[in-house]
């Protein structure tokens, strides 16, 4: 629900959610109806996933609660089955929701930014990012969470490596000039 809005829209929408069905489940989404789950500050799209998601559930051509039960990858395909669910969102849901151990999303860009930034990396490719995933295993959830606190500012002088070359090479164009 929170994808592509802000922090504080996703809390409003959330919270008017919740307030409107109570407690949220297959039935009450299915209950609301599209037009009232927009009138929530859902865009049409992600009521046409939710709703699609809650059908699925309702009738049994998706098992929630198998999932929880399923080995990750198992678990990621599972839920990028789902209309509207990626395997970023996938994963995401493995570790906040399923609070799996092992989380380590290559799809995640803060990841990259904080493994560029604590290991001094201008990028980070495929083969890179495996390697940091094998050395984080079977913690990698939590190497995500604090790779995202190093990306978002919270360990002072610590830069991005990227962001700090282009900069120079900024300088560096218009001192030629």
């Amino acid at each position: 629900m929170g994808q592509q809005i802000s922090t504080k829209a996703q809390a409003t929408v959330w919270r008017r959610v919740r307030e409107n069905l109570g407690v949220v489940s297959a039935a009450t989404v299915l209950g609301a109806g599209e037009e009232r789950l927009r009138g929530l500050g859902l865009s049409g799209r992600k009521v046409s996933y939710i709703t699609d998601f809650a059908r699925r559930v309702r009738d049994g051509s998706f098992d929630i609660d198998a999932v929880s039960a399923m080995e990750d990858g198992d678990a990621v395909a599972a839920l990028s089955s789902l209309k509207g669910v990626g395997v970023w969102t996938a994963e995401m849901i493995l570790l906040f929701c399923l609070q799996r151990p092992d989380v380590f999303s290559y799809g995640d860009l803060a990841i990259h930014r904080g493994i560029c930034m604590v290991y001094r990396h201008r990028e980070v490719g495929p083969e890179r990012f495996e390697r940091y995933r094998r050395r984080f295993s079977p913690y990698g959830s939590v190497a995500s969470l604090y790779l995202w606190a190093v990306a978002g500012g919270e360990v002072p002088g610590l830069s991005d490596p990227a962001v700090s070359a282009a900069v120079k090479s900024g300088r560096a164009e218009r001192g030629a000039s």
